[in-house]
């Protein structure tokens, strides 16, 4: 109740390391350097960023090379939409250097990646050359848990802390006047940015470096990003290695709720 209280009110729960959550590290870290081995993985940012989008190939429960997803994070975040089926999780890594141009990427998403920590709110997808952004994966949390060892300004990851309330009211004013299932075809864009760009000068940016097993709960609509490695950094061989969760809700309804 008191992770969930904090949840609500901040947009973020850090937690630390237990028995359930090791053990599943234990089981993961393996089968996550066997999908960073393969050739032609998805690296960018100059090979110092792998996106890996459901790479990490966990069944619905979470559980990898037959070990259970467990520990208090999981049971918390099970706790505030019910419990939900989660996809192949992403195994996002960074490495020193992050972020280095890319060809893929403008200059000024570049500049935006290098000094905003490429901050943004899951879900709400860049579609077309103007890049508008439409809500197409209504995900009911965001689920992280450390795989490697990292030092704290190893790129870690980045909230703005309380953020998740001024976007939620400005989700909520966009899709006014539209029935749930007509959200996904409303443009968001300029709320977003429009609120975005407040919440750079009002919320407190707030670094969450994590350990093995250390696991971070956000709200939906709390702007996080990550940051670039700092000079000296160090990490594991892997990199700075994350894997993240971030299942759909079974109504889109409840997406817009605070």
């Amino acid at each position: 109740m008191v992770a969930a209280t904090a949840l609500g009110a901040r947009g973020w729960v850090k937690f630390p390391a237990d028995a359930g959550s090791l053990g599943w590290v234990a089981a993961a870290l393996p089968v996550a350097r066997e999908v960073l081995a393969r050739p032609g993985g998805d690296w960018r940012c100059g090979g110092t960023w792998f996106v890996g989008v459901d790479a990490l190939p966990n069944n619905a429960e979470g559980a990898v090379a037959g070990v259970a997803l467990r520990g208090a994070a999981v049971r918390v975040a099970m706790e505030v939409c019910g419990p939900l089926p989660l996809h192949p999780a992403q195994l996002s890594v960074t490495r020193p250097g992050y972020p280095q141009p890319s060809p893929d990427e403008s200059e000024t998403a570049y500049r935006f990646r290098l000094n905003r920590d490429a901050a943004h709110v899951d879900g709400l997808l860049a579609e077309g050359a103007e890049k508008r952004r439409f809500l197409r994966e209504p995900h009911a949390w965001v689920l992280g848990i450390a795989l490697t060892e990292a030092d704290a300004d190893a790129s870690p990851l980045v909230v703005w802390e309380g953020s998740h309330h001024l976007m939620g009211r400005a989700f909520r004013a966009a899709f006014a006047g539209n029935t749930p299932a007509r959200w996904g075809d409303v443009d968001v864009t300029d709320a977003y940015q429009a609120a975005r760009r407040e919440l750079f000068e009002t919320c407190a940016r707030v670094a969450l470096p994590l350990a093995p097993g250390e696991a971070v709960l956000l709200h939906r609509h709390l702007l996080h990003g990550v940051a670039p490695w700092g000079e000296g950094a160090r990490a594991a061989d892997e990199g700075r290695a994350i894997a993240y969760f971030r299942p759909e809700l079974r109504s889109v309804a409840a997406w817009a709720a605070a």
